[in-house]
């Protein structure tokens, strides 16, 4: 009834307590029908196969994806391998780099290394990538590439007999962090054309929806999906 759509939520949910770290569900964009994948933590094994599953749906049904970005990256390590991460979290890149239908991608937050992908980075395509103010896109984020990068040099130093003192090792730590602040901002990827602009949050609304309505005049092809067990 008019009454009881009147109460309806813009977005309903296809599942919260199945992997809790990817929310995907269809909305109303500025009435556009729109699948929605948002994500605020790690993909983990459940959230892949979530994420694969309802980017199949949006594909059969032809809908339009919008991708938001807050993401560090797959799980790792070996219980998460154990647990199939590696296969699962191929399911989500296969199904989103073989969907043929109009994507949309905003950073909202972190994107760091094989997430990036997964969610629709720039190599996969998708129609628009926009960044907010707050997005912070790299291969790892900053702290944690200093401490490998370090760790590396470190142990490169002690085979040929030579010693990294503490006050060497926080120094390189800090300019490996600074260099990767510094290339993961927004404004340094936007000025070197990886990303279509930088919105103010307030405008993302409107600027998504006049996104969809160009993309409502290109008609997407049809796409093959290949066939993998889930």
């Amino acid at each position: 009834s008019l009454r009881s759509a009147k109460r309806r939520p813009a977005i309903c949910p296809i599942s919260r307590r199945g992997g809790p770290t990817l929310v995907c569900g269809f909305a109303h964009w500025l009435g556009h029908r729109v699948g929605v994948l948002a994500n605020n933590g790690i993909l983990f094994s459940d959230s892949s196969q979530k994420g694969a599953h309802f980017v199949q749906l949006c594909a059969k049904r032809r809908l339009p994806m919008v991708f938001l970005q807050n993401i560090p990256g797959f799980m790792v390590g070996k219980q998460a391998e154990e647990h199939g991460i590696i296969k699962d979290g191929a399911k989500f890149v296969q199904a989103v780099a073989t969907a043929r239908v109009p994507k949309f991608t905003l950073i909202i937050g972190a994107s760091h290394g094989a997430g990036n992908y997964a969610m629709c980075g720039r190599a996969y395509a998708p129609r628009f990538l926009f960044t907010w103010p707050s997005a912070r896109v790299s291969v790892m984020g900053g702290q944690q590439a200093a401490q490998v990068l370090a760790s590396i040099k470190k142990q490169q130093l002690e085979k040929s007999g030579k010693t990294l003192h503490a006050d060497e090792m926080a120094r390189l730590i800090q300019t490996i962090q600074a260099q990767y602040d510094r290339e993961s901002s927004p404004y340094y990827g936007t000025g070197r054309l990886w990303d279509d602009g930088i919105l103010e949050p307030a405008d993302t609304r409107r600027v998504i929806g006049f996104c969809l309505n160009l993309a409502r005049q290109m008609p997407s092809a049809e796409g093959r999906t290949p066939i993998y067990r889930m």
